[in-house]
């Protein structure tokens, strides 16, 4: 989008969906505003003050749901966006909710649980889903009374994604019944507090699987479709109901995506893996990209200070790059009195661990580093409830298999394996043994080593035994970066300046309708003809 210098009084509006549907902010910015000003401006409207768990989510023209970033413009990443549309949710959920200083604060996590019940995203069995249910029943709508509570007033509330009668019973007996330890208790829900079961709901969501997991649609190697979640915890997959695995923060070495593969490399004792994931679109990829990255600054990085730039993008993907912004969990823990700050002592060793950084990968288990080894290759935020098991996505399924391929993984294989293979008989390896795609990676690479060495061997031997003076050669043509960019430079110019000459200038049929875009249009009536006129000034002006 292109404007005149004039717009800096321009005011936008937008509308931002509060986590009950029925609750809407309208809004207003100006072109200068970055996505900062907008989360605070709905926070204080809120009247919360732990704004670092919450964020603002859009959808963009091509239907790929991103978080907006609170150090760039808003009007930048919502440019295509007509209206404009934000929902506020939460984006880092805590692992003990119960922690949270403000009763503000957990009531608007609640909100967000409830929803993910209701979508199928906070997936739980069907006694966990009563019970969940009923202490909603109890927030909303207090103890049980006959009086009032009449029939089947459960299926008046929809509760949950799949809300079934048998279901629905099991919440009506446990609104029923009193709370356990009262007299005739037997394990219900009557005679909490508002408070009291609002905690109780907390405390059961964040012991379970699915917590703060937003599902992503992938395929893995051999083309089954899973789910794949980020948390505080880690990176986990799901199938259907079940969960396949989950990849802990601290045996995460880096993360990278080529294309649509999402690619992370593993740390394990014995040996090191790599897992690819096969993502609809290359749009997704990236944003699961992002969303992994964020997930795991905020809940490992000691202090927002120690993050760097982060790269993503491989040799045929679009370059990504990321700049975490804002406070991290350990950050917001020492500032609410939760977690002793870091000593001196610490500060020290933070201090050697980055002069080890060169040659001790570092990784979320070590996070006085500030670079986690992400000198990588590259949220559906809540984008796809479970299909099979009440997760159904809102994005289409993605195609194909998945495929451990591309100069991304060869190299980082390379790397890691081809020492190891010469001094050491390979060691079978006892985890993941579904990903066996990287097994003959490692055997290729460590063959093309051996193969290496006896060819240096060979060639070292001839040379011992027909040696001769060596023939004067002329030095080395020294690296010259002005003849190495330059006329890279120069060309993409003067390309750019040909298009634009073509474009506007000429009168083809087939430019026509390019050139009638309302881009093009302001292109050329802000820019291409005020320098035209420049141009043409200073060039009559010198003859």
């Amino acid at each position: 989008m292109f404007k005149s210098r004039g717009d800096s009084n321009i005011v936008y509006k937008c509308t931002v969906r509060l986590l009950e549907d029925t609750e809407i902010l309208e809004c207003e910015f100006h072109p200068s505003y970055k996505g900062k000003f907008l989360l605070e401006h709905v926070c204080q409207q809120l009247n919360l003050t732990e704004t670092d768990y919450f964020g603002l989510r859009y959808v963009d023209a091509g239907g790929q749901r991103h978080w907006l970033h609170l150090a760039k413009l808003i009007l930048k990443q919502v440019k295509d966006a007509s209206p404009i549309l934000f929902s506020f949710r939460v984006k880092f959920y805590p692992p003990n909710p119960l922690l949270l200083k403000e009763d503000v604060t957990r009531f608007q996590i609640y909100l967000q649980l409830k929803r993910d019940l209701l979508h199928g995203r906070l997936y739980c069995t069907s006694n966990e889903a009563a019970m969940l249910g009923a202490l909603i029943i109890q927030i909303e709508l207090g103890d049980y009374d006959p009086s009032i509570h009449v029939g089947n007033y459960v299926t008046e509330m929809r509760l949950l994604l799949r809300q079934t009668d048998a279901i629905e019973a099991r919440i009506q007996e446990l609104h029923r019944e009193p709370v356990e330890g009262t007299p005739g208790g037997t394990g219900g829900v009557k005679g909490m507090t508002t408070q009291e079961a609002e905690q109780t709901f907390l405390k059961i969501a964040c012991q379970l699987d699915t917590y703060g997991v937003d599902p992503h649609p992938v395929k893995d190697h051999r083309s089954n479709q899973l789910y794949l979640g980020i948390n505080h915890s880690g990176i986990l997959t799901f199938q259907g109901s079940r969960k396949t695995h989950h990849f802990k923060w601290s045996e995460v070495h880096k993360i990278n995506f080529e294309g649509r593969m999402f690619i992370v490399h593993l740390n394990y004792p014995e040996k090191k893996h790599t897992v690819g994931f096969k993502c609809p679109s290359g749009a997704a990829c990236r944003h699961v990209w992002c969303c992994a990255i964020e997930q795991m600054l905020f809940f490992t990085l000691p202090s927002s200070s120690d993050a760097c730039v982060y790269s993503g993008g491989g040799l045929f993907s679009w370059g990504t790059k990321f700049k975490y912004f804002g406070r991290t969990e350990r950050e917001i823990l020492e500032r609410d009195g939760l977690l002793a700050p870091r000593d001196s002592q610490e500060e020290g060793s933070s201090a050697g661990g980055k002069r080890k950084a060169s040659s001790v990968p570092a990784t979320p288990s070590t996070p006085m580093t500030g670079d986690f080894g992400y000198s990588s290759l590259p949220r559906s935020t809540h984008s796809a409830p479970l299909e099979e098991s009440g997760m159904i996505p809102d994005n289409e399924a993605c195609d194909g298999g998945c495929l451990l391929s591309g100069p991304t993984v060869d190299i980082a294989l390379a790397c890691c394996d081809h020492l190891r293979a010469v001094t050491e008989e390979p060691k079978p390896s006892a985890a993941l043994p579904e990903y066996s795609t990287r097994d003959p990676f490692s055997h290729s690479s460590c063959e093309s080593a051996a193969t290496t060495h006896a060819t240096y061997a060979s060639q070292a031997s001839h040379a011992a035994d027909d040696w001769r003076p060596p023939a004067l050669q002329p030095p080395p043509r020294p690296f010259s970066l002005l003849r190495t960019f330059v006329p890279s430079f120069l060309f993409v110019w003067l390309s750019l300046a040909l298009a634009a000459l073509l474009l506007f200038e000429t009168d083809w049929p087939v430019l026509r309708h390019i050139k009638r875009k309302p881009e093009l249009v302001s292109l050329r009536h802000h820019y291409y003809t005020p320098l035209k006129e420049y141009l043409k000034k200073k060039v009559i002006e010198l003859f």
